[in-house]
């Protein structure tokens, strides 16, 4: 069981939820990406995900498209990433992390380099983005053979039996686009996102996170009443994003921000449980 899966279960058990977080490797710069997963850990965080930039990344909204252009600007790419988690793992070897991206750039040398080289570095899963789950029967084996979790989205027009068939494939978790749109979205409807998430956790025992459209610890604290876990990634890079000029303010404000989030989120599993 890959660290994903390990620190869910325990959740699970213990009637938690999981707080994830979004930013993109190398953005604003590369010095700049370490030290914030770290902040983001000291603030509450339970899950990292670190997006690959890449140059169409067509789920995104304007605020992690920009991010994406700024760290390719520093030449981030998959190599550099990997460096990146390599130099996390020196000093949290707990910490699930999920690499977040697109085919091209994550699977241009084939299924069997990304692994190796992802598990090397320390990466527990991979997001990939416009992967449909046809094209995954034959790559899924190769991950789930060096237990590094391929996690699927499932959207809002996913049908049912497309949606059987990607949990069918899928690891670690489902993560669950709240919104018809891109991320960043500031329309999230939360009763019927909660219908929706009680309809795909009936059908998979994977955990589900809602993520896409997440954006300040009132929506955090609500969609923990409901969800296994809660993404938040364009809120996190638009602080980013403002304090470019300023990086060493970022791990304090990175760290304070996601504290907020995981204090209404408990404020919500304490409800829960009494």
């Amino acid at each position: 069981m890959s660290r994903i899966g390990s620190r869910l279960s325990t959740y699970k058990r213990t009637g938690k939820t999981a707080l994830v977080s979004f930013v993109t490797a190398g953005d604003p710069s590369v010095a700049t990406t370490v030290p914030a997963l770290h902040a983001l850990v000291r603030g509450g965080v339970d899950i990292l995900e670190l997006g690959v930039p890449f140059s169409d990344p067509e789920a995104e909204g304007p605020v992690i498209q920009k991010s994406s252009e700024r760290a390719l600007a520093n030449g981030v790419n998959l190599v550099a990433v990997l460096d990146m988690v390599r130099d996390f793992r020196q000093t949290d070897t707990n910490t699930p992390v999920l690499m977040m991206g697109y085919f091209n750039s994550l699977l241009h040398l084939g299924p069997e380099h990304l692994v190796k080289n992802a598990v090397e570095a320390g990466v527990d899963g991979v997001i990939i983005v416009n992967l449909p789950p046809e094209e995954a029967t034959d790559i899924q084996p190769v991950f789930a053979a060096a237990e590094l979790d391929l996690v699927f989205l499932i959207a809002p027009t996913t049908t049912e039996a497309r949606a059987r068939s990607i949990v069918s494939v899928a690891g670690g978790f489902i993560y669950y686009v709240s919104l018809k749109g891109v991320t960043g979205a500031q329309h999230l409807k939360v009763e019927t996102v909660r219908k929706e998430v009680l309809r795909v956790q009936s059908y998979t025992a994977l955990p589900v996170m809602v993520g896409f459209g997440v954006k300040d610890p009132q929506d955090a604290q609500r969609i923990a009443a409901y969800a296994d876990g809660v993404v938040v990634g364009s809120a996190l890079v638009r602080t980013m994003e403002a304090l470019q000029s300023s990086e060493g303010q970022i791990p304090g404000a990175l760290e304070a921000q996601v504290r907020k989030l995981r204090d209404a989120m408990d404020e919500s599993d304490q409800d829960q449980r009494e």
